[in-house]
C-alpha cells in the first residue's frame, strides 16, 4: 500500500496536537504537529514508542526522568511506562507504536 502524507487528514486528538496516523497490521506511525507550549498530560499505555524528533524542541518526562529532545533525537518508551512531555517550540514529531493503537483509529 502507498499512501501520500498530504493526503492523510490531521486530527487534533489532545488539544495542541496534530496527528497524521497510519496503521499497518502490527504497528502505528504518527506524524504529530504539536503547538509551541502544548501539553501532553502524563499518561501510560501498553504500547511500545519510539519517538524521533523532526524540528524544535520537546521536554519529555520519561518515569521522573526529563529528556530535552531536539532534532535528531530518538526516545524510546517502554510499554506502561509513565510519562508527559511541554514544546518548548512548534514540534514535529514521528512516533512508532507496536502494537497498533486501536484508540487512535
Amino acid at each position: 500500500m502507498e499512501l501520500n502524507l498530504t493526503s492523510i487528514p490531521a486530527r487534533e486528538i489532545i488539544p495542541g496536537l496534530h496527528f497524521k496516523l497510519i496503521h499497518s497490521e502490527k504497528m502505528t506511525v504518527s506524524f504529530v504537529h504539536i503547538e509551541e507550549g502544548s501539553k501532553l498530560p502524563e499518561h501510560s499505555h501498553p504500547h511500545e514508542q519510539i519517538t524521533i524528533m523532526q524540528k524544535g524542541v520537546l521536554r519529555l518526562t520519561l518515569a521522573g526522568k526529563e529528556h530535552r529532545l531536539e532534532p535528531g533525537s530518538v526516545l524510546i518508551i517502554p510499554s506502561n511506562s509513565p510519562h508527559s512531555a511541554v514544546a518548548e517550540t512548534s514540534c514535529e514529531v514521528i512516533d512508532v507504536f507496536s502494537p497498533v493503537r486501536e484508540d487512535y483509529k
